[in-house]
């Protein structure tokens, strides 16, 4: 048996040791050195957040039984995708197909941003109002549902090998938990991080209350892409213990720490902040004063 088909058999298997470890960990690692106060019952966000991450995995199971590796294995057995088209050496394809991947989320974040109908359905995302591990896996399962579509159709074109697939989705998971985590990195670690990858403290920015922070650092792995595009943003304004996690229009937990709540907040109110071609760059001390 070739590792390919190994790994096809397997993934279920190598994702989920991945992820429970990969949570373990930075579980562990927000009790013993948090960058934040919780302002939020962490027991409530938590069941709450992971009910959701349990709803989408039933719902993407349910709808894409092959899921992207079943997509591209068939890709490469019907010869589909640039890399099943020239030939190129193995490692190279596998590396080519994780950058480009992950180039692919940046560009898919930016537009859930810049589209007021997609930022609907991504403020589920941004609306919880504290910011730890749990909050990188909470996602509406409608644009989890677009999110996998968008997959499939950039892996029939680039045609990855499977175990590019495999290792993009542990990245994937694993770097989304990383980077959500609220937990504390020595200042000089995190500098020399951010260079090559997303830390806590980099990401944390895009989830600031702040319309253009919100609108910075859509990196979700390679901090490049936001380099490379002029949407890096270094540090809040606030700083990361005074800044305010969340949307301003947003607060209460029952509407956005409830999975019920999460379920309806895109159908609620107009969209009038936030996205990109909106933008207002309002403080959160201009709300204050308007409210």
């Amino acid at each position: 048996m070739g590792i390919e088909q190994w790994i096809s058999q397997n993934e279920v298997a190598i994702r989920l040791s991945f992820f429970f470890g990969v949570f373990a960990v930075m579980a562990y690692w927000e009790v013993i050195a948090p960058r934040r106060t919780l302002t939020v019952s962490k027991t409530v966000r938590w069941v709450n957040n992971i009910g959701l991450v349990f709803l989408n995995s039933f719902l993407l199971r349910l709808l894409f039984p092959a899921a992207a590796v079943g997509v591209a294995a068939y890709a490469v057995e019907a010869n589909w995708g640039l890399l099943n088209v020239y030939d190129v050496p193995f490692l190279l394809a596998v590396a080519i197909s994780v950058i480009a991947m992950d180039f692919i989320v940046y560009l898919q974040h930016v537009l859930v941003h810049a589209i007021p109908t997609l930022w609907r359905l991504h403020r589920v995302h941004h609306a919880d109002l504290d910011y730890d591990v749990t909050t990188g896996s909470r996602f509406h399962p409608i644009e989890i549902i677009l999110s996998m579509l968008i997959k499939f159709a950039t892996i029939v074109v680039l045609g990855p090998p499977v175990v590019a697939v495999v290792v993009f989705e542990v990245i994937l998971n694993g770097m989304a938990m990383f980077n959500h985590s609220n937990v504390r990195l020595p200042l000089g670690l995190d500098k020399v991080l951010r260079m090559f990858v997303v830390t806590p403290d980099m990401h944390r920015v895009h989830h600031s209350v702040e319309d253009d922070e919100t609108n910075s650092n859509f990196g979700f792995n390679l901090s490049i892409w936001d380099r490379i595009f002029g949407t890096y943003r270094d540090q809040p304004r606030a700083g990361h213990e005074g800044m305010i996690i969340g949307i301003h229009k947003f607060r209460d937990p029952k509407q956005v720490s409830w999975l019920p709540g999460m379920l309806a907040l895109p159908f609620k109110g107009k969209i009038t902040d936030y996205t990109i071609n909106r933008r207002q760059w309002k403080s959160e001390q201009d709300y204050d004063a308007n409210e």
